[in-house]
């Protein structure tokens, strides 16, 4: 797996760094690791962190913002995910490939829940430290987890939790609330 790279741009990695923090429940956000991005598209390391917490700041040129914050258990997994992006491999060969190296023993993933916050939004405005159009979801990794094993469903379920991808490492529990602007 690759290493992240030096430090971006102060003002970029602050900002970065202030954005990326944002999906992070706020008592965790001080002790978190944040990765952040290079103009060119490769990890930095943005902050050491204290804790088990790891946020990635939302990809430069992706068509939405997103920053997310994992378990640092998660991070060879979240980290082999971006490798093979960057080659450009993405979906399910995305999956079955990372899938494969871990019933091979080349990826590590844990055993135990662990989980991983997702914020949504329209932008980050760096100078309020608000994220505009803000929409927050949560994923509970659950390694080989089924719906016998977990009482879900394993079908999306509007403003609550399902297992997606059961029984197999990448198995996880969706909690998608209902989005603010949703017709009610």
């Amino acid at each position: 797996m690759a290493a992240a790279a030096p430090a971006a741009e102060p003002d970029d990695a602050e900002a970065q760094l202030a954005a990326a923090i944002q999906a992070a429940p706020e008592d965790r956000r001080d002790g978190a690791r944040v990765l952040g991005w290079t103009a060119d598209r490769k990890v930095v390391e943005l902050r050491a962190g204290s804790n088990d917490l790891v946020c990635l700041a939302a990809r430069p040129g992706d068509a939405q913002w997103s920053v997310a914050c994992y378990h640092e258990s998660l991070e060879p997994f979240m980290a082999r995910g971006r490798e093979l992006t960057a080659q450009g491999i993405e979906g399910q060969e995305r999956i079955d490939i990372r899938e494969r190296e871990i019933a091979e023993g080349k990826l590590p993933m844990p055993r135990e829940p662990r989980t991983l916050y997702v914020l949504h939004g329209s932008g980050f405005d760096a100078a309020t430290g608000e994220v505009n159009n803000a929409y927050l979801r949560w994923v509970i990794y659950t390694p080989y987890a089924t719906a016998e094993s977990t009482g879900l469903t394993t079908r999306p379920v509007p403003g609550a939790p399902w297992l997606m991808f059961p029984g197999t490492a990448g198995a996880h529990i969706m909690i998608n609330p209902p989005r603010p602007d949703a017709d009610q």
